[in-house]
């Protein structure tokens, strides 16, 4: 692995992250028929790292600070080839994923009263869509999402996106204080999300992966030193603690409670560590480089796209009765069509926005040189 070219080891967690995101939409079509004590079983276990599903979102902000900021460090980094190139490369696989959604939701009709009141398939899944309900989410600016549920992120994705320049500045400017600055980042979300902040709570943990971008070359050097294993065990159990904090302490904490949120707040640091450790130990990277992984990381922002409408058809289709029956056939379904939709429509998009990046680069060097005498 260098810190130059891609970091294979990134996208195996990218593809576990998603998959643990799919997992999650999962339960929550599963939470109204479960009992109190089996749901408590579930979430307030280390089982609960197998579908922690906002806090994994976090890890796809920390990833994107680190490999849309890579790039910008770089010499001959062009803003002119990045904007038009990261706004389609976002936007394009988004608005196809919303027409994949809106033609589930006309072909096979949503009737709330199949489904539980109060669950996830009946406050998160829109029923009908307009033409104003679909370019309103097809343009990121909202704050919630039914077409396509998970387009939440890809708000903030956005914002980031568009004040990477920022973002780049401040951290390699303090770039000596990257660990005081993380601190302090992690601070700003545990704040945020006591004080129900969402600027406060996301965009510090796109800054955390920003600064492991301006150290990736340090990081990647701390992690060959013969650390004892002991080393590597103890970071991995803080993120994983972190990253599920507030779901082991709900016999103590309410959910809501502000020592609740305080504990939620954690999830943005456990986030950045579960990729500093996918940057330097070692046996991590091994298993996250093997195929299999890779594979789903490769599909994993199609996978991401796709799989909530997808249990959402599913969810409605089968109702209630067979509601185990979505997941059952939901999640093999989502991996498949996420494969299509990777190969028909996200692949394309990358080209198109890499050739329109470049296009525009090209154009704006040759537009600003200095006339010739």
């Amino acid at each position: 692995m260098s810190s130059v070219g891609r970091i294979r080891s990134l996208d195996g967690v990218r593809g576990i992250a998603a998959i643990v995101v799919v997992l999650y939409h999962t339960t929550l079509v599963a939470r109204p028929h479960l009992s109190g004590e089996t749901w408590a079983w579930l979430t307030q276990s280390p089982l609960k790292l197998l579908f922690v599903g906002t806090e994994s979102v976090l890890v796809f902000f920390v990833l994107s600070g680190v490999v849309v900021a890579l790039p910008a460090l770089r010499h001959g980094f062009s803003w002119a080839t990045y904007y038009p190139h990261r706004v389609l490369r976002l936007y394009l696989p988004v608005i196809a994923s919303l027409l994949v959604a809106a033609a589930l939701i006309l072909v096979i009709p949503r009737d709330p009263s199949t489904v539980a009141e109060g669950s996830w398939l009946r406050d998160a899944q829109a029923t009908s869509v307009t033409s104003g309900s679909f370019f309103s989410e097809a343009s990121l600016f909202r704050v919630t999402y039914d077409i396509n549920n998970v387009l939440w992120s890809l708000r903030w994705e956005v914002v980031f996106s568009l004040l990477l320049p920022v973002f780049v500045f401040v951290a390699s400017t303090l770039r000596k204080h990257a660990l005081w600055l993380g601190i302090a980042c992690a601070m700003l979300s545990i704040i945020g999300r006591t004080f129900s902040v969402d600027a406060l709570v996301y965009l510090p943990v796109f800054m955390m992966g920003t600064l492991i971008a301006v150290r990736l070359h340090d990081i990647e050097e701390w992690g060959k030193r013969q650390h004892h294993l002991s080393t590597w065990l103890v970071l991995s159990s803080v993120a994983a603690l972190f990253m599920v904090f507030s779901w082991l302490a709900r016999p103590v904490f309410e959910s809501g409670s502000p020592g609740n949120l305080i504990l939620w707040g954690l999830s943005g640091a456990g986030a950045g560590i579960v990729i500093v450790l996918a940057v330097a130990w070692p046996a991590c990277r091994s298993l996250l480089e093997v195929r299999p992984v890779q594979w789903i990381g490769k599909i994993s922002f199609s996978l991401y796209l796709v799989h909530a409408p997808i249990l959402g058809t599913f969810g409605f289709l089968f109702g209630d009765d067979l509601w185990w029956l979505t997941g059952v056939v939901g999640i093999p379904t989502s991996i498949i069509v996420a494969a299509l939709f990777f190969r028909l429509v996200e692949s394309p998009s990358q080209q198109l926005s890499r050739s329109v990046g470049k296009w525009s680069g090209r154009t704006v060097a040759k537009a600003t040189a200095a006339p010739t005498v």
